[in-house]
């Protein structure tokens, strides 16, 4: 890996995408910091900047393919290479048993989880290819491997990231490219705030985790830093599940 590997990260105007840029910034990543909002990305962008770290603003919307390819063409435009892709956007507009999600919900649901990363793997591939191999890092979620009674349709859209994970491994690997995911738990961001909001269900969570606590965005950051790095050079077509312990008592 050069030693200020191009990494472009979606979903990192906030949350676990957001910690992830930061952290990987301050490792001497030059990172793509990327959301559906610019404002939202060149805030993030320009406090890394601040911090010395090297950082630009992309918008890009992972359902919408013109975006994907923008974000992939403005990246190599900028900086001549890309060297890791992490794919950390992601959309649940339903939270409630499945009877309550419709066919436009699912489609989104779909299309954006597990098509955008799809898409987006394969229009990265030939640059990272180009640059000597590189890592792709999936952010999946425990919700894929177990029953869900109020996220089940984002539980079945990562349960099909975990198998393209997989596939991904076996089709990328010849470039010398590693595809990898982390699995979360629950971890205290906007994206959880409906289940962080009852604190009934905190309670719950902090009394049923192993490790006593609800997970925080550095905690996934972490692993995405180990994915993407050299020591773990010999890892592909994997799920590493980062959970506090949680799916070890059965899960939710």
């Amino acid at each position: 890996m050069p030693s200020n590997p191009i990494t472009v990260i979606t979903g990192s105007s906030r949350g676990i995408g957001r910690a992830a840029a930061e952290l990987l910034a301050a490792r001497g990543h030059r990172v793509v910091i990327s959301s559906r909002d610019q404002d939202s990305c060149e805030s993030v962008a320009e406090g890394i900047r601040e911090a010395g770290g090297e950082a630009i603003a992309v918008a890009c919307h992972v359902g919408q393919d013109d975006q994907l390819e923008a974000l992939i063409s403005d990246t190599v435009e900028r900086f001549g290479r890309l060297d890791n892709l992490v794919l950390n956007a992601a959309s649940n507009p339903v939270y409630g048993p499945s009877d309550n999600v419709d066919r436009k919900a699912f489609d989104v649901i779909m299309h954006n989880n597990v098509f955008g990363s799809m898409r987006l793997g394969h229009l990265a591939r030939p640059h990272m290819a180009e640059a000597g191999g590189g890592a792709v890092v999936l952010v999946s979620s425990i919700a894929g491997m177990l029953g869900n009674r109020v996220i089940g349709a984002y539980g079945l859209s990562k349960a099909a990231e975990n198998q393209l994970v997989r596939n991904l491994a076996l089709e990328f690997g010849g470039d010398g490219i590693r595809v990898n995911a982390v699995a979360p738990g629950l971890i205290r961001t906007d994206f959880s705030k409906a289940l962080l909001s009852d604190e009934r269900m905190v309670k719950h969570f902090e009394r049923t985790t192993p490790l006593g606590r609800i997970g925080e965005p550095e905690d996934i950051a972490r692993v995405i830093a180990f994915l993407v790095g050299e020591d773990s050079r010999w890892l592909s077509g994997q799920v590493v599940t980062a959970d506090g312990g949680i799916t070890v008592t059965g899960g939710f």
